[in-house]
């Protein structure tokens, strides 16, 4: 049987009387690309702390390649590399000294790779960190990560900082690291990054995992759109359709959204006068939002709250 690349089981936190992540169950197999999504607040940095061993369980336990990420942490971060959504680096050094140190601290660096990286992500090595900006530091971060090729990629809101087109290269890294048989872990509020990239997601609310699956099988949780154009007036019978959910017309336009499958509205639309017709499923985003609704926490205005003690930056904690 194949040994989950993650797994939790019963896995809690709670600072004070605030509990943070409750009773979460996750398995994340080999070699896939795993989103996990939620609202600032929801425990998506709680898990990820607790899967490198910054903070302690207040319940459950969670595994990597199935070694206890508490007990065998030296072992778990061998194997993984991490990117935090924020790049807290030593400002006095080079680029090229931090990528070396955070080599060396991992224990594995692909040198060809990281000059590759550092070539496609645009980075001027040869400059101090304090000279960088908050995107050309996160570069740092993800070069490091990705250069260790790591069994296991952690990623807390990745992107952060970075352009459109340096979105785009980290995407296209995601998916040579999957090729290449890594398994990445995506923490992010970015859908569309997800929906991109992932094979399946893990929707968390309210330190609760509520959905987990691929996006495919998510598309229940919001509606499909179909636009039609008649060549008369519509009919006035498509509110009755199984799964029609909204109809809006305006002259010979109508806009319909649809629950489940959309096969029975084109059945019955066979034989009216269609001009167009223009059928879209939800984005992630909507399905997220009709789903949840509003997003609020309980937790910190920056998101979740923090442990004391100051927090690490680089491939490994």
């Amino acid at each position: 049987m194949t040994v989950p690349a993650i797994s939790t089981r019963g896995l809690g936190k709670r600072y004070g009387r605030v509990e943070v992540l409750r009773e979460l169950d996750l398995d994340v197999r080999p070699g896939e690309v795993f989103g996990y999504l939620g609202p600032n607040g929801s425990g998506k940095s709680t898990t990820i702390r607790l899967l490198l061993a910054l903070a302690r369980p207040s319940a459950g336990r969670a595994e990597i390649f199935g070694y206890d990420c508490q007990r065998d942490s030296v072992e778990v971060h061998r194997r993984l590399a991490y990117v935090p959504g924020e790049a807290s680096l030593w400002p006095s050094l080079t680029g090229m000294e931090t990528l070396h140190l955070l080599g060396r601290v991992h224990g594995s660096l692909d040198c060809v790779y990281r000059d590759e990286l550092i070539e496609r992500f645009r980075l001027d090595p040869s400059k101090k960190v304090r000279a960088y900006s908050k995107g050309n530091r996160q570069k740092v971060l993800l070069i490091a990560a990705l250069m260790t090729r790591a069994e296991l990629l952690i990623f807390d809101e990745p992107t952060s900082g970075l352009d459109p087109l340096m979105e785009e290269v980290f995407r296209q890294c995601v998916r040579e690291a999957q090729l290449g048989g890594q398994t990445v872990f995506l923490s992010s509020h970015i859908l569309s990054e997800a929906e991109a990239l992932c094979d399946r997601v893990g929707i968390l609310r309210d330190g609760q995992l509520a959905e987990v699956g691929t996006i495919a099988s998510m598309r229940h949780l919001a509606r499909s759109s179909v636009d039609i154009t008649f060549d008369g007036a519509p009919p006035t019978e498509l509110a009755h359709v199984p799964g029609v959910a909204r109809v809006l017309t305006d002259g010979r336009r109508v806009h319909i959204e649809v629950d489940g499958q959309v096969q029975p509205l084109i059945d019955a639309l066979a034989a009216t006068g269609v001009r167009t017709i223009v059928s879209r499923e939800a984005s992630l985003e909507e399905m997220f939002l009709t789903h949840y609704g509003t997003t609020g926490s309980h937790d910190s205005p920056t998101g979740e709250p923090r442990p004391p003690g100051r927090s690490t930056a680089g491939t490994r904690p």
